[in-house]
């Protein structure tokens, strides 16, 4: 039919998700994204709209994916946010240690790059942080803590899971990560803990 495109969309976006991925946005140069996507310029232009249109849709294809997957593991403990925490940080290791993806994540590799950013691009990536933090946040709501420590919780999670991306790019090992988010999980409980012998001892 006329007009039809004939590629895979999705698949597209799966391969130029990975050339942001591993080479960040500035270095995503047009011929390595048409290189990848099996696109002409043109073409690309024509499905995407550009490199900065096309990395906006990128950025949303990979929350979509990870996204839901961290939500699930935030969601399946509830009542218990320490081990909805470890869950989380389970999923995240093991996309790290998932030989067929890049290493690190698109997130934390954008987020590096901010500077380098349209305004709108990084706007995205900011937001996508919040609703990292806000789910994180909304797991540990079954704790006694006051407001500003879970806020102040939740911040750190997400600190440390970009922390975790980052270190596995620089060669940190599976064991060294697991330390990590490990010493991470023992901070959660530990404050959550404290919170709930001070409300105990108040109440």
């Amino acid at each position: 039919m006329p007009g039809r495109k004939q590629f895979d969309v999705g698949a597209a976006l799966d391969r130029a998700m990975r050339v942001f991925w591993q080479r960040g946005y500035a270095d995503a140069s047009l011929e390595a994204l048409c290189s990848a996507t099996g696109l002409g310029r043109g073409s690309l232009y024509g499905a995407f709209g550009g490199k900065d249109a096309l990395f906006l849709q990128c950025l949303d294809r990979y929350a979509s994916l990870y996204g839901a997957q961290y939500e699930q593991a935030l969601a399946a403990h509830p009542g218990d946010p320490v081990r909805a925490v470890e869950a989380f940080f389970d999923v995240v290791l093991g996309r790290i240690a998932d030989p067929s993806v890049p290493a690190g994540c698109l997130i934390a590799q954008s987020a590096a790059q901010s500077p380098t950013l349209k305004q709108e691009n990084g706007l995205r990536v900011r937001g996508l942080l919040d609703v990292q933090r806000q789910r994180v946040r909304a797991a540990l709501a079954d704790s006694s803590a006051d407001t500003r420590t879970l806020d102040e919780l939740a911040t750190y999670v997400v600190a440390v899971n970009q922390s975790l991306a980052v270190l596995s790019r620089a060669g940190a090992s599976d064991a060294e990560l697991r330390s990590v988010a490990r010493l991470a999980c023992t901070t959660v409980a530990d404050t959550l803990a404290r919170a709930a012998s001070q409300d105990s001892v108040q109440g």
